[in-house]
């Protein structure tokens, strides 16, 4: 028995694989402390059964860094260069505005420490570091309080010596230590030391979070999610918890990719709107990684899947801003107190207007198990309206729209802006509230197919059963590639595959089941930034192709830079087939009940569906809403949907052109 489980800012869901097949599960979360919610979602889903593994996708290190509630955190830096972290790149976050406030740091004052060494650029020692110097930063650092200490010093991507003579004296005085060259051996000393930084900052509160949810899972063996889309062991969490900043959201992608290819589309936007924020990436047959990244304005600077992330959830609060306008979120209702229908809070969110338009069966939320409280609902809504001289069902509309720009603006980040069409993808909606506003930003974005998989509102969970473990190796070289040629590139790649094989040995990967994929960061001379591109004879001219397509020009001609080499080690994992039945033809299903539902403003005959009743070849034209046990979806005007053999909801726009599928699926699907 596997169970994957994804700790949500509302939701905690969970995933069970077994003999007998798929069972998902949502309990309400526990923000003071997460694992009470998996572990009675876990007694609840399995009973007395043993698990024998369990995947978690956890926001522990995230919240930490969001919410300021890390350890008290020494940095370590070459004398004269303690300020690296608070200069920064010297970028304002809000150009035209002179008043913005500062980022507040990580480390607090006076728990910076400066050490007397000096690397060149290209490792050679300037000024030797002596062992009384160390030994009297020791001691500094115990009487600052710290408990964890990052250790970031000049160059030690190329030379890691120095770095590590002060890890092990400060270690052997028992503190948690985060050496930059192990963390993160690039160049660039802002985001290696600022990526340091925030693994020294959420590293002790995730081991103990770890440790305490391993002694009550005792029998069952605990892997965590990382944000690169693989599963690491929780003993490798403890130590590098920076790895699992945005673990859920990675787990997400993984599942849309699979599900999404099972169905026989290779071309994918993942649209996932859960409780607290909407995340989406772009599927161009296969996942988008990216090495930049921020969380709570720290850089990241890590492999991880390409995911864009905004504040607007199913518990996303609506307001007046100070000029009388209609916002939507960021801040969240979360899982308490949670939506005014579910019968505690007191500010509308997006969840409550959904329901005031008819959208959401207020009899069978999930599955039945949680009622919705609509007149309370209404109570509230009411005063809100009249502020804005609207009916309470013209304000539910309008928080739905609201909602939705922001959203479709961030689709549009993660494909216009890289280049990508929107209308060449079809938009796979997932988590508990993304098959309720699909469809309608399809609508905006032309996009013509829009897939709501059968287990939408748990995709994260079921992604972290079909993760394999994946680690990620990277080292600086800043080599001109005109004059590196193929054989010593590839020799220099030989100490990171050593060392990502003997740790996919570690794990219990060897042979086929043990895959290393090598690939080159590169840059045209005198630019800042650079593009990943496999390591083959031809990385030059993919070079080209890609910044083509990423910025709309090349030039061949221009000298080329290899800035980093990158390995990445996977280990591939067994993986759960998706259930599948035959399609035996269409035919229209019989509606549960027909209620009245808004859109566009006006009210019409909706005929409502349980997911459950529905069988492959079921198909009806929109407006419709299918409630299943863990997700609504939604199929306004214009739309229609049919069932795959999977049970996917597929909703295709009237007219719209629909992305191809492959040849297998679409054979299936007749």
């Amino acid at each position: 028995m596997r169970i994957g489980v994804d700790t949500g800012g509302t939701f905690t869901d969970l995933v069970l694989l077994d003999d007998s097949g798929l069972r998902v599960h949502k309990v309400r979360s526990t923000p003071d402390d997460p694992s009470r919610a998996i572990l009675t979602g876990i007694r609840e889903l399995a009973g007395a059964a043993p698990v024998g593994d369990i995947v978690h996708g956890s926001t522990v290190a995230t919240n930490a860094v969001l919410e300021r509630r890390g350890a008290r955190v020494a940095l370590i830096a070459t004398a004269g260069f303690e300020d690296v972290l608070r200069i920064g790149r010297q970028t304002r976050r809000e150009l035209y505005n002179f008043l913005v406030a500062d980022r507040r740091p990580l480390v607090d004052d006076g728990l910076t420490f400066g050490l007397r060494e000096r690397l060149a650029y290209d490792g050679r020692v300037l000024d030797p570091l002596e062992d009384a110097d160390i030994d009297a930063l020791v001691v500094q650092v115990q009487r600052s309080g710290a408990v964890a200490a990052a250790v970031c010093l000049l160059h030690s991507y190329i030379n890691p010596a120095h770095e590590q003579r002060v890890a092990a004296k400060l270690e052997a005085a028992g503190f948690l230590v985060s050496a930059s060259h192990a963390v993160l051996p690039e160049y660039r000393e802002f985001e290696r030391w600022s990526t340091t930084v925030v693994n020294a900052y959420v590293t002790p509160l995730m081991a103990r979070y770890l440790t305490a949810l391993e002694e009550n899972l005792e029998g069952s063996r605990l892997s965590i999610m990382q944000s690169n889309g693989g599963s690491i062991s929780a003993a490798r969490a403890k130590a590098a918890a920076v790895q699992t900043i945005l673990s859920g959201p990675a787990a997400g992608a993984v599942g849309a990719l699979a599900v999404g290819q099972a169905a026989g589309f290779s071309r994918l936007i993942g649209f996932d709107m859960g409780g607290t924020s909407t995340d989406v990436t772009l599927i161009n047959g296969q996942l988008g990684m990216t090495t930049e990244s921020t969380v709570g304005d720290f850089p990241v600077r890590l492999p991880i899947i390409d995911i864009h992330t905004v504040g607007a959830g199913g518990g996303s609060v609506a307001y007046l801003d100070a000029g009388g306008a209609l916002r939507v979120g960021p801040r969240s209702a979360g899982a308490d107190p949670g939506p005014v229908c579910y019968g505690k809070g007191d500010e509308l969110t997006v969840t409550d207007a959904n329901l005031l338009l008819g959208r959401l069966d207020p009899e069978f939320f999930l599955g039945g198990r949680m009622a919705l409280d609509t007149a309370r609902t209404q109570a509230i809504a009411e005063p809100f309206a009249a502020r804005l001289g609207l009916t309470v069902h013209a304000l539910a509309e309008g928080i739905v729209r609201v909602a939705n720009a922001n959203m479709e603006r961030a689709i549009r980040v993660v494909s216009v802006q890289r280049g990508f069409d929107p209308r060449d993808f079809a938009l796979l909606a997932f988590g508990g509230a993304g098959g309720m506003h699909a469809c309608e930003i399809a609508e905006t974005l032309n996009i013509g197919t829009v897939i709501t998989p059968r287990h939408a509102g748990v995709l994260s969970a079921l992604g972290m059963l079909l993760a394999d473990v994946t680690k990620d190796y990277s080292q600086t070289i800043l080599r001109p590639a005109e004059s590196a040629p193929f054989g010593e590139i590839d020799s220099r790649f030989e100490p990171l595959v050593a060392h990502a094989a003997e740790d996919l040995r570690a794990e219990g990967f060897a042979g086929p089941r043990a895959v290393i994929e090598r690939s080159l960061d590169v840059r045209y001379v005198g630019q800042s930034y650079e593009i990943t591109v496999p390591f083959t004879a031809e990385f030059a001219a993919e070079f080209d192709t890609r910044h083509a397509q990423l910025y709309g020009y090349a030039n061949p001609a221009r000298p080329k830079e290899i800035v980093n080499l990158r390995v990445r080690a996977t280990g591939v994992t067994d993986k759960p087939e998706l259930p599948q039945a035959p399609v035996t033809g269409a035919h229209p299903p019989e509606a549960a009940r027909v209620s009245h539902a808004y859109f566009g403003g006006q009210v019409m005959p909706t005929g409502v569906y349980r997911q459950d009743d529905l069988v492959p070849g079921s198909t009806a034209a929109g407006p419709a809403v299918i409630i299943g046990p863990a997700a609504t979806t939604v199929v306004p005007p214009g739309f229609r949907f049919e069932v795959d053999g999977f049970g996917n909801i597929i909703a295709t726009r009237t007219g719209a052109a629909a992305p191809r599928r492959t040849r297998q699926a679409a054979e299936a699907a007749v």
